[in-house]
């Protein structure tokens, strides 16, 4: 059994990563791959200064905060709703 990342078997991974060494060369896939761990964390830094600043604007403005929560409890519901509709008719996962 190969290993599974994200849909990706062994043999295609080991197919990328030969095909990479052959375009780029072996002596810049360490610069590839810092400059892509750069802007990785430059989005997550960025994702979580959106976060925060949502938060402190919804506090600032009093602003319900439990949003998610009420969409996600609506969607159980719909959920709970079509199951109890198809009851046997569903599919073997």
């Amino acid at each position: 059994m190969s290993t599974i990342f994200l849909f990706i078997g062994a043999p295609e991974i080991f197919v990328i990563m030969l095909i990479v060494v052959m375009v780029f060369g072996a002596d810049k896939i360490p610069d590839i791959a810092r400059g892509l761990g750069k802007g990785m964390r430059q989005v997550k830094d960025a994702t979580n200064d959106i976060k925060r600043e949502i938060n402190d604007t919804s506090k600032e403005h009093n602003l319900d905060t439990n949003i998610a929560k009420d969409i996600n409890k609506e969607i159980r519901s719909v959920k709970d709703n079509i199951d109890d509709f198809t009851g046997p008719i569903k599919r073997n996962r």
